[in-house]
């Protein structure tokens, strides 16, 4: 299956260097467009509802002290040093990079602030507040489903 590291290595060759941030909610994005438009999730990670919006401790853990991140910084965790993504993945990516990558990372970080999925994980928690619960992915499913990613 994909790995999350798939996709964020797809996503910096196809859109260049971008901020951290924006690489993360690019990537839940795509986890988002997948589960509400194909059913089944694009990778098994998942995305805690960090501050800062959604995170995907296994990607953090490949940027971290990073603001910026180059496309092929993410190459050398890749099995075969390519991401391993079929045609229909990569359309999806595409569509949703094609609609948010003009967006900055603070930008996306907002939207998903706004939206369900992370509020909801945070519940009872201020802004401040750190957090490392779970965003479930059929909470992901819903909300995306009835409020699309991209429109």
């Amino acid at each position: 299956m994909t790995t999350i590291t798939d996709v964020a290595a797809y996503i910096l060759q196809n859109n260049g260097t971008m901020s951290t941030m924006k690489l993360e909610k690019l990537c839940f994005y795509s986890q988002a467009q997948s589960l509400s438009k194909r059913g089944v999730p694009l990778f098994n990670e998942d995305f805690q509802a960090w501050r800062n919006g959604p995170v995907s401790p296994t990607l953090f853990n490949l940027h971290r002290h990073l603001f910026l991140i180059h496309a092929g910084e993410l190459d050398p965790f890749l099995p075969d040093g390519a991401p391993r993504l079929t045609d229909e993945e990569k359309a999806l990516i595409d569509v949703v990079c094609g609609q948010l990558a003009s967006k900055t990372g603070n930008q996306l970080s907002e939207r998903t602030h706004a939206e369900a999925p992370w509020r909801d994980a945070r519940a009872g928690l201020s802004p401040a507040d750190p957090c490392n619960r779970t965003i479930g992915k059929d909470s992901i499913a819903r909300f995306y489903t009835a409020n699309p990613v991209v429109r």
